[in-house]
């Protein structure tokens, strides 16, 4: 099976869930990396150490900043002149919009999401999670070439074979677009998300502590706010001591505690950590779908009775205010931190 694996990147960074893509495509024969972008020989290079056998590389000035228009265009003509029969893209927001432009070009279609991907014959058995995650499909796919996002966590990653040398083909940028990139803003959000091993994440109930007297002058929307980001600061701290992520319920993000990329959920980051810690977070539907491949779920809640329980393995019941310090000192000094 001839298969091409978009790594996605932004500015050279590359999203690790496309080392997986390529690690997945080497299980099915040849794969070949495709780089957009400008400056890219170093992500270039990072290919050919995990693993692609050549590495197309579309380099032009036009390509620096991500718009759909020139890098659909640059995938359509690249996949038309080689043929592949499957093309693989780690998921993420960039990679949806790419795929689905490409594959209306191409008379294909898109499966996203893919946890799970074999070949069967000439065709593909792709799975995915369906209804918010509470159960899995097997789709066969047999559109060439058939586009596949995969999700984050759901494939080992290859190692890195630090020096490894190979082919790298330079193709044409298509460059004509009706757009222009006047400027952009990159949020300071510590560990990613998508990748991250562990993620602590705070809702409403980090706002909840009525001890804290906010400074005078605010109103009552203010000093929620106030309250909230002395709440998250526990949260942050529990975090760092994990060497995980922030992450957040839409609840916390909609009232203005903390910026949108740290929502965990269906509209938010779908999630896949090795542990998930949910501190004063109910567990809307919408959230429980964006933790359902988490390995451990670990709630703090007052209300016994929250959603969150059902699918946390430990539930602890009562004030994340004291139980957070808590756990954070208990994992300083098991660390030794």
């Amino acid at each position: 099976m001839k298969t091409l694996v978009y790594i996605d990147h932004f500015k050279g960074d590359v999203q690790p869930a496309s080392w997986e893509a390529l690690g997945l495509a080497k299980s099915f024969g040849s794969a070949s990396a495709v780089v957009f972008g400008s400056g890219v020989d170093t992500v270039a290079q990072a290919a050919l150490e995990h693993g692609a056998d050549e590495v197309l590389v579309a380099d032009d000035a036009a390509l620096m900043d991500f718009r759909a228009e020139t890098y659909a265009a640059t995938l359509t003509a690249l996949a038309s002149s080689h043929g592949p029969d499957l093309i693989l893209f780690p998921t993420t927001t960039r990679t949806r919009e790419l795929a689905a432009m490409s594959a209306v070009d191409l008379n294909s279609n898109v499966i996203t999401d893919a946890t799970g991907v074999e070949v069967n014959g000439d065709k593909l058995l792709v799975t995915r999670p369906i209804y918010e995650g509470k159960l899995f499909e097997k789709v066969i796919a047999s559109a060439s070439p058939q586009f596949v996002t995969i999700r984050g966590r759901a494939f080992p990653k290859p190692e890195q074979q630090v020096g490894k040398s190979g082919t790298m083909t330079k193709v044409e940028a298509k460059t004509d677009a009706l757009t222009t990139v006047e400027g952009y803003s990159v949020a300071e959000v510590g560990v990613s998300l998508n990748d991250a091993g562990v993620i602590v994440s705070g809702g409403r109930g980090v706002s909840n502590n009525p001890s804290l007297q906010p400074p005078a002058g605010m109103d009552d929307k203010q000093a929620e706010i106030w309250r909230a980001q002395q709440g998250f600061k526990l949260v942050g701290e529990l975090a760092s001591t994990l060497g995980g992520a922030v992450g957040a319920s839409r609840a916390a993000v909609d009232a203005g505690y903390i910026p949108y990329s740290n929502q965990v959920g269906q509209t938010g980051k779908v999630v896949a950590p090795d542990l998930y810690i949910a501190c004063g977070i109910s567990g809307a539907i919408q959230h429980l779908a964006g933790i359902r491949s988490a390995k451990m779920v670990v709630a703090i809640n007052k209300d016994a009775d929250a959603p969150i329980f059902k699918v946390a393995r430990y539930g602890v019941v009562g004030d994340l205010f004291q139980i957070v310090p808590a756990l954070t000192a208990a994992f300083k000094k098991k660390l030794g931190k």
